[in-house]
Order: C-alpha cells, then structure tokens, then sequence
C-alpha cells in the first residue's frame, strides 16, 4: 500500500510540476548567472560526454512533443521562437527538476524504511538526474550560439 502512495505522490508532483513550470517567468531565469551558468568544471557541457549523452539524451522522453503548450526543444524551432527562448526553457526545465528531486522527499511522510529509501534514489536516478544533465549540457552550447548571432547582428 505505501509503494501505491508512492507512486501516487509521484505522479502528482509530475502532474504539479507541468503546470508549475508553465507558469514559471522566464525573464526571471538567467543562464549566466548561478546556478545556471555552466561551471567551469563542466567545460561547457563537454564532461557529459564521457557520461555518453549524445548516445542516451534522445531516447528519453521530452513532454514538449506531447504537451502543445510547451517550447518545443529542437534547433528548428529555435529559428522560430528564438535561441534565447530555449535557453530560457533549460533554466526552467532544470529548476524544475531540481525542485522535483526536493519536493520527491515528501514520500517519507508516510513511507519509511529502505525500500521508501531505494524507490526515491530510483525516481531520482532515473527521473531527475538525467533531465538536468541533458539542461546543463546543451545550455552552454546554446548560449554560445545565442551570442554569436548577437555579434553578427551587432555587426550588421
């Protein structure tokens, strides 16, 4: 019964945290300053390839393909909507995710114990980390494209 809680509180924070992030201001999320800024350990996303994101990040699921109210995340869009748009999104994406991972704490409300334990690393594990790897690995690279095209119209 507390593992159907479980699943249960779960997927009303997944329900919770959709229109939560929808609402988000994104004028307030900046990707260069902390803690989004790429840091300088992460050599601008590049230490996740040795985690081998260019193979696994497209099999994940992306809700912007189900969810018509999402920025949808592929670089074609970005002609549409603006790089800046989908950086913003990152921000967003991974403030989500992070809150997510606190808010997914609430489990031990009611569930105890190392199998309480074990299904939240899983959750976690699976559910958040990698979602805020695939943020911090491809903000830096659409950072870097965001100010490149702002010096060719600058120089424009």
């Amino acid at each position: 019964m507390k593992l159907l809680y479980g699943i249960l509180y779960i997927a009303a924070l997944g329900v919770l945290s959709h229109f939560v992030g929808q609402a988000l201001p994104r004028d307030k999320f900046d990707a260069k300053c902390f803690p989004y800024r790429a840091a300088q350990w992460e050599k601008n996303g590049k230490v996740y390839e040795k985690l081998g994101i260019k193979r696994w990040k497209d099999y994940l699921p992306d809700m912007s393909k189900i969810m018509p109210d999402m920025v949808k995340k592929k670089m074609s869009a970005a002609k549409e909507q603006g790089t800046a748009v989908l950086i913003a999104e990152t921000c967003v994406a991974e403030c989500v995710h992070w809150a997510l991972i606190v808010l997914s704490l609430g489990i031990f409300l009611f569930w105890r114990g190392g199998w309480a334990v074990l299904f939240w690393l899983v959750y976690n594990i699976l559910g958040n980390v990698p979602f805020i790897i695939i943020q911090r690995y491809n903000r830096p690279r659409l950072v870097m494209l965001e100010e490149r095209r702002e010096r060719r119209l600058a120089k424009a």
